[in-house]
């Protein structure tokens, strides 16, 4: 398992599980068995997890979608991180990425990218475009830990 570091279930049911001070994050993949795998492990590792099945579910959640007025987002700043895959159908994990990273106010939450193909341009462009780390699939719990000690850092 490789991971590239940058130094710089919203769908049908909601996938939420409320504690208290946990890091939460956004878990978004297409792939019903990844996204399960994401969010146990990050459930192990004592994180509140929400999770969307596409980047467009993900944008609705974090108050980003087009349709959605942006001062009206309540749950874009109850995130700490978000976890999505590159390849999905309608908007790839890259083009997630560049929405949020456009958003004044969601541009510091990081972003991390995981893909099942190692394929070196993909990830400098998201590590060039603001993602904090690109992780390869399979994820394993030691993965999630490291994801962790990143949230906790960037939690302020």
């Amino acid at each position: 398992m490789e991971m590239f570091a940058n130094s710089s279930s919203i769908s049908k049911g909601m996938g939420e599980v409320v504690a208290s001070d946990e890091p939460h994050v956004l878990a978004v993949d297409d792939n019903l068995v990844d996204r399960k795998l994401v969010e146990i492990l990050l459930k192990k590792s004592s994180c509140k997890v929400t999770t969307a099945e596409d980047g467009l579910r993900a944008l609705e959640y974090l108050g980003l979608a087009a349709h959605q007025d942006s001062s009206a987002n309540s749950n874009g700043s109850k995130v700490n991180m978000i976890i999505t895959d590159y390849c999905m159908p309608g908007m790839t994990g890259y083009e997630l990425l560049k929405k949020i990273k456009e958003s004044s106010m969601m541009k510091d939450v990081p972003v991390v990218i995981m893909s099942s193909e190692n394929i070196p341009t993909r990830i400098n462009q998201c590590m060039e475009e603001g993602a904090q780390i690109f992780m390869l699939k399979p994820l394993k719990h030691s993965d999630v830990e490291r994801l962790r000690c990143q949230i906790m850092q960037c939690r302020g």
